[in-house]
């Protein structure tokens, strides 16, 4: 849109509103540019859309710098939505998507190192196709070993804006789900330097 500097504010905020909801996957920040190519200008309009939708029964949301429409965490429990199941993660997929989630990026072998045991190519790969996990970039080491590492559908999936929202220690300790003796929560690279202190 060359003259959207032209555009009325309230028709750049119905652009963007319809153009996100329009949108099947949340909408990178660079395509929102067509509406304002200002990107102080952007923001705040972008911004007056959350604010408007907070009360409502979907709301605005930012993941990485991507915007979607999502239904409202106060009534998201109430709806009954009827879905495929679709096979649950075994343990070890489960166990390896949280060491990428936490440790990331990370290589297959240092996935490896913090599980115990050896990672079957299946479990990558069944993260990989549900599209939560993605190669990161490749280390600067011998053999340039690739990384891992979570992507906006893992966050969309689990209702964080970032990465950073992801529960502490403390939060997993609180809710039971942490178990000290469980190395998956152990970060491999402190543990390498207490040994070498020993």
């Amino acid at each position: 849109m060359n003259q959207n500097s032209k555009l009325d504010h309230k028709i750049k905020l119905k652009l963007l509103e319809a153009f996100i909801f329009a949108s099947s996957e949340p909408v990178k920040l660079g395509l929102l540019k067509q509406f304002e190519n200002n990107d102080e200008k952007l923001t705040e309009l972008l911004d007056e859309l959350e604010i408007k939708y907070q009360d409502f029964g979907f709301n605005l949301i930012n993941i990485n710098n991507t915007y979607c429409f999502r239904t409202s965490e106060e009534v998201s429990s109430l709806l009954n939505i009827e879905q495929e199941v679709s096979k649950q993660l075994s343990r070890a997929a489960t166990e390896t998507l949280g060491i990428i989630a936490y440790h990331q990026p990370i290589t297959r072998s240092q996935i490896e190192d913090i599980r115990g045991v050896s990672l079957s190519k299946g479990t990558l790969d069944i993260l990989f196709e549900i599209g939560w996990i993605k190669p990161g970039k490749r280390l600067e080491l011998p053999g340039r070993p690739a990384t891992w590492v979570t992507t906006n559908e893992f966050l969309d999936h689990f209702g964080l804006s970032n990465i950073n929202q992801l529960p502490g220690l403390d939060e997993l300790k609180e809710a039971g789900l942490l178990n000290f003796d469980n190395r998956v929560f152990k970060d491999p690279f402190e543990e390498s330097n207490l040994n070498q202190n020993d």
